[in-house]
C-alpha cells in the first residue's frame, strides 16, 4: 500500500509482481467493481512468462484530472518512467486520460482498452454523477450490478461474476462513489493527444454493458488500433476467458520485445515466444476443428 498524496487517506493498493529489473512494465487498471486482484490470472500467467506486472487498486478521487495527478505521483514514486496499461472498462477510460494528460512528456507506452470506452455520455448518468456521493452504499451497489450479465450462463462466466460481486461487496460507499462519478461524469478522451501510442482494443461479442455505438465510437477513434475480439466472455473476459485475454496481451507486448520498453525479461523471450506461438496455433487448430 502506498500513499503519494498530501492526503493520508488517498491509499493505492498494489500487486507488483515480476522481475524488478523491467522499467517499463504493464499495469492493469481495473473497473467500477473491481480491485486489484480482479487481475490475478493475468499477474499468475504473466509472470510466470518472464513479464512484470503491477495491479492496482484506486483511492477515492472525485476528479479525472485529480486522478490523473495522483497516477503520475504514483509512477514517480515507483521510478517508472514509461509504461503500458491495460485497462478494463472504466480503468480502460482512465487510462486512456492519463496518456491524454501526459501527451506533452509521455509516461504511457501502449495500452490496451478492455471493454472499454471513450466518452463517459454513453452511459446517460451525467446528471446523477454529482449525486453520487450522498447515495447510500446498498443503493451504489445495485447500480453497478444492474450492469452485470443475468441469466444462463457457463461456469466460468458464472464463477468470473460471483468474483466480480464478492470484490464488489469490499468495496466502501466513497471507493464505490467515486469510482461511479468517475465513470458518469461528462468527459471525453482527445484522441489527437494519444493517436502516437499503440492501442489494442479488446471486447466481447457477446452481451456486456457497453453499446455496440460505445464499441463503434472506440474503433473510429483509434482506427489504427489492433482489435482483440472474444466471442465470448461477457463483462470480466480476464476472468472468465483468461487464456485468451493472456494471449492477446503477450501479442500486443510482443511489439516491444528487444526495445527498452520491453515488458519482459530479456532472459525469457525464446521461450515465452514459442510459447505463444503454440498456443495460438493449439487455438486456431482448435478453430478449424469446430
Amino acid at each position: 500500500q502506498i500513499i503519494v498524496d498530501d492526503d493520508d487517506s488517498k491509499v493505492w493498493s498494489l500487486y507488483d509482481a515480476g522481475p524488478r529489473s523491467i522499467r517499463c512494465p504493464l499495469i492493469f487498471l481495473p473497473p467500477v467493481s473491481g480491485t486489484a486482484d480482479v487481475f490475478f490470472q493475468q499477474i499468475l500467467a504473466l509472470t510466470g512468462w518472464g513479464y512484470r506486472v503491477i495491479a492496482l487498486q484506486y483511492p477515492v478521487y472525485w476528479d479525472h484530472l485529480e486522478f490523473c495527478d495522483g497516477f503520475r505521483k504514483l509512477l514517480d514514486h515507483l521510478q517508472l518512467d514509461k509504461v503500458h496499461l491495460f485497462g478494463a472498462s472504466l480503468g480502460g477510460f482512465l487510462a486512456q486520460k492519463f496518456a491524454e494528460y501526459t501527451h506533452k512528456s509521455p509516461r504511457v507506452q501502449s495500452l490496451i482498452l478492455c471493454n472499454s470506452f471513450s466518452d463517459t455520455s454513453i452511459f446517460n448518468q451525467t446528471w446523477t454523477a454529482n449525486s453520487f456521493w450522498l447515495m447510500p452504499a446498498f443503493m451504489l451497489k445495485k447500480i453497478v450490478l444492474g450492469n452485470f450479465a443475468s441469466g444462463p450462463l457457463d461456469p466460468e462466466m458464472a464463477d468470473g461474476i460471483d468474483f466480480m460481486v464478492d470484490r464488489l461487496e469490499s468495496l466502501g460507499q466513497s471507493e464505490l462513489a467515486s469510482r461511479l462519478t468517475l465513470n458518469c461524469q461528462n468527459s471525453y478522451v482527445e484522441p489527437h493527444k494519444i493517436r502516437d501510442i499503440p492501442v489494442t482494443i479488446m471486447d466481447v461479442f457477446d452481451q456486456s454493458a457497453l453499446s455496440t455505438e460505445a464499441k463503434e465510437e472506440m474503433y473510429k477513434l483509434y482506427p489504427n488500433a489492433r482489435r482483440a475480439h472474444l466471442k465470448t466472455g461477457g463483462n470480466f473476459p480476464y476472468l472468465c476467458r483468461s487464456a485468451e485475454v493472456n494471449l492477446y496481451i503477450q501479442i500486443h507486448l510482443l511489439q516491444f520485445h528487444g526495445t527498452r520498453y520491453a515488458a519482459i525479461d530479456p532472459s525469457m523471450v525464446s521461450a515465452e515466444e514459442l510459447e505463444v506461438q503454440k498456443i495460438s496455433l493449439h487455438s486456431s487448430n482448435e478453430q478449424e476443428e469446430q
